[in-house]
């Protein structure tokens, strides 16, 4: 990192009380403060990070960006918004690490698997890093940025947003040399009100990018198909619109592995397989496929990448346990992936297939019709059982209940006590819910009662 207290101050418009000095990494947890580190103090909504100014520096920090006077003897750069200030050091940052190749990407459903699928090709040619964990907002995108050194190549920066503006503001600070939207579904409708208004907030990822940079788009997504921006490169990917410029075809599932042709170029193929299955997971394949070329990257080194991609946190992970095959898929849902993951669930040679569905939160008004949506099409995939946890869900078992065996629970110890006496060996089991019903804690109360570590 090449940066002074000077610069940061002219960058963020504050004032440095104290001796100028040069700044090895910024952070935000005073944790993880070590010697030359410039410590931000945000204010959070549950902390006030200028409460931990003096702990930043017991770890090593040699100075501090806050909106009051520190406690401490260091240097301190004086901002309104210690919040604004981390994305003004961000773009400071990102100016001196010029000839980095970014890839901004964002959408409703399957950000985080793309990300990991284009960070898996990029990785073929370039030393990559890419966003971690749920890092995709105004405070945990700079710490992506952060990272970037002198021997970084390329970067994977996920961007996710709940109103408009947030977009904006970050793709000004990272600046993508190319971007990628998956698809446009109706995550965040209670805030955006409606597929229009996320397209408009999902498309301020342009505003950071330059002239004629490639702009990657779902070619099957009706919103998406039919945009249209001459400043851009737009690349559309599909596997129903044969008009898109990179077509997958010949799609074939087994043993927990999608093979399918690649068709590019007006006339070029290749062959990929990606290990995990799902027709949303080929769509993903597709952009990072596009990002690869758009880099130079040859078809054969993607297929590689892509052949080395493996699924993170809680999405999408099937294993099998006790006999039974089990879905973790606990990291987020809107109706769009409760259907894809039905799909799956639908794919699999089980006995029995059990559907456990939790609430899909942030929907507003479209919560209702959202949720029974989801319940008609488990009862149009034939799942054997449907459980519904969580108050939403409701609509979900009373839509489906018609055609399937389903129970509601509002009570996560009798929901899976209800489990441990449904499930047996050769089922299959899909956990499907939002983020913040937690639902992974009942496949780990399965776990335990089968003695699974």
């Amino acid at each position: 990192m090449h940066l002074t207290l000077r610069e940061i101050e002219e960058a963020t418009g504050g004032k440095l009380v104290g001796a100028d000095a040069a700044v090895s990494s910024v952070t935000i947890d005073s944790r993880e403060a070590a010697s030359g580190a410039l410590y931000v103090a945000i204010c959070g909504d549950r902390f006030d990070g200028h409460d931990f100014c003096a702990s930043a520096v017991e770890n090593g920090a040699s100075a501090v960006v806050c909106e009051r006077i520190p406690n401490t003897e260091i240097p301190y750069v004086l901002v309104q918004s210690t919040r604004q200030a981390l994305l003004d050091i961000a773009k400071l940052h990102r100016r001196y690490c010029e000839n980095i190749k970014i890839v901004g990407l964002t959408g409703s459903v399957g950000k985080t698997t793309t990300k990991e699928m284009v960070y898996a090709v990029l990785s073929e040619k370039f030393d990559t890093i890419k966003t971690e964990g749920n890092l995709n907002n105004e405070i945990g995108m700079p710490k992506t940025l952060f990272r970037l050194t002198d021997t970084t190549e390329a970067a994977v920066v996920e961007m996710g947003m709940s109103n408009f503006g947030e977009i904006e503001r970050m793709t000004l600070v990272c600046r993508p040399n190319l971007a990628i939207i998956t698809n446009i579904g109706v995550s965040h409708i209670e805030f955006l009100g409606s597929r229009d208004g996320i397209l408009k907030a999902k498309t301020e990822i342009l505003k950071g990018m330059p002239y004629g940079a490639p702009l990657i788009l779902n070619g099957d997504d009706d919103k998406l198909w039919g945009y249209q921006n001459a400043d851009f490169q737009q690349i559309y990917f599909a596997i129903e619109n044969t008009q898109a410029d990179i077509l997958a075809k010949e799609i074939e599932t087994a043993n927990g592995e999608t093979s399918f042709t690649v068709c590019f170029d007006g006339g070029n193929t290749q062959k990929v397989t990606i290990p995990t299955v799902g027709k949303h997971n080929v769509y993903d394949a597709l952009a990072a496929f596009a990002a690869g070329l758009s880099l130079d990257i040859p078809p054969e080194r993607i297929a590689a990448g892509l052949q080395n991609y493996a699924p993170a946190g809680m999405r999408q992970r099937i294993k099998t346990v006790a006999g039974v095959t089990v879905i973790e898929d606990c990291y987020n849902a809107s109706p769009d992936s409760q259907k894809a993951a039905l799909n799956v669930l639908a794919s699999l040679p089980a006995q029995r297939k059990i559907a456990v569905l939790g609430d899909m939160l942030e929907l507003g008004d479209y919560a209702e019709s959202a949720h029974r949506t989801v319940g008609a099409y488990a009862a149009e995939c034939k799942v054997d059982f449907l459980f519904c946890y969580g108050e939403a869900s409701a609509w979900i078992a009373d839509a489906a209940k018609k055609t399937v065996q389903t129970a509601h629970f509002t009570d996560k110890m009798a929901l899976t006590e209800k489990l441990l006496n449904t499930v047996r060996a050769g089922d299959a089991v899909l956990f499907k819910a939002s983020r913040g019903m937690a639902l992974e804690e009942v496949i780990q109360k399965l776990y335990e009662e089968w003695n699974v570590e």
